[in-house]
């Protein structure tokens, strides 16, 4: 049978005893071994491993040896509890291997959990588990999780109360991470939310967000659009000792000002700018952002574009100017058309 959207949600929390298997399959490796750990861990609990519970196959091992499968599915343990057979990336070189070995599954079997990359409609691997009366198949994509996902993520950090801005912005910090990145981030949230009964906001999640090479210039770029033309300098200075090279500045500034620019020029406004851009921007930056492109304007903002591509061409060229005093200059510049 098929599993799809909340239905594999639920399932993956919160797995059936008594069923035969399950295939989880999709072109990202990585995406299909969280579910494959989130379902096993669901299904044996903690210590199944220690206690032999879980017996592991590669599909290399099976090809060698058809026997292991059937001997893992009926092999009896010294521990009490549910059992499975994982079998690790698995073609459809192995499906008939597989229908021998589960043809005779009985209840107190073990269940058999396998993983593959990505596999056609027309896998038989796939149709085999998909046209089971008992056993599961559920495709693995590479794209944003689900609200329902979200919230099973959250739970299982031990987060609970969630306030709508910190939802909305731990939505748009979902669709910048991979999943391993945005499960180890909710778990940094749960512990920094220890002993504080307040529901989780805009600040906690931009206080637990990994930082990117965009954040490291936050500051930076805000001081410029801001128009703080005195701090211009100093925090040039600040970027050049922490190693970046003026072209790298000068494109995330390029980047942040055309954010800004699509921001200003949005029918819906800036905040639904902001939502739609690509990553998304959320958090106290979002709310900053926002007044800087209310405050600048669209028309403003292209003349920056116009200056930041001048100065980009200008430092990959051969001009005996220094890089850092052009951009500084054009930083300057910057600064004062946004404060006019």
């Amino acid at each position: 049978m098929k599993l799809t959207g909340r239905d594999a949600v639920r399932y993956f929390s919160k797995p059936e005893q008594g069923r035969t298997g399950l295939l989880i399959y999709g072109p990202d490796s990585m995406r299909v071994a969280l579910k494959r750990q989130e379902v096993l861990k669901s299904l044996l609990g903690e210590n199944a491993e220690e206690e032999m519970r879980l017996t592991r196959i590669s599909a290399s091992e099976l090809r060698k040896d058809a026997s292991v499968l059937s001997d893992g599915i009926r092999a009896q343990g010294f521990f009490p509890g549910p059992r499975a057979v994982f079998l690790e990336d698995a073609t459809d070189s192995l499906t008939k291997v597989v229908t021998a070995a589960l043809a005779d599954w009985q209840k107190e079997d073990a269940t058999v959990v396998v993983t593959a990359g990505q596999l056609a409609a027309r896998s038989t691997l796939r149709k085999y588990f998909e046209s089971h009366p008992s056993a599961y198949a559920a495709a693995i994509y590479a794209e944003p999780p689900s609200r329902e996902e979200i919230e099973a993520t959250l739970v299982k950090a031990g987060i609970t109360d969630v306030g709508s801005d910190a939802m909305a912005d731990l939505t748009a910090l979902s669709r910048t991470l991979d999943p391993g990145d945005f499960t180890q981030t909710m778990e940094k949230l749960a512990l920094y939310k220890l002993g504080d009964a307040t529901a989780v906001n805009s600040d906690d999640v931009t206080a637990c967000a990994p930082s990117t090479s965009e954040a490291v210039l936050d500051d930076a770029l805000h001081v410029i659009a801001e128009a703080r033309v005195g701090e211009v300098g100093p925090i040039m200075h600040k970027l050049q000792g922490q190693g970046m090279n003026p072209t790298t500045i000068c494109i995330g500034a390029t980047r942040h000002f055309r954010t800004l620019h699509m921001a200003a020029s949005h029918p819906g406004g800036p905040e639904a700018g902001l939502s739609a851009s690509r990553p998304p921007v959320f958090g106290p930056r979002r709310d900053r952002m926002v007044r800087q492109a209310r405050a600048m304007g669209m028309h403003k903002l292209e003349n920056v574009l116009g200056i930041l591509t001048d100065t980009d061409l200008n430092l990959r060229s051969s001009r005996p100017i220094p890089a850092r005093a052009m951009l500084e200059r054009a930083f300057i510049r910057i600064a004062m058309l946004a404060r006019t």
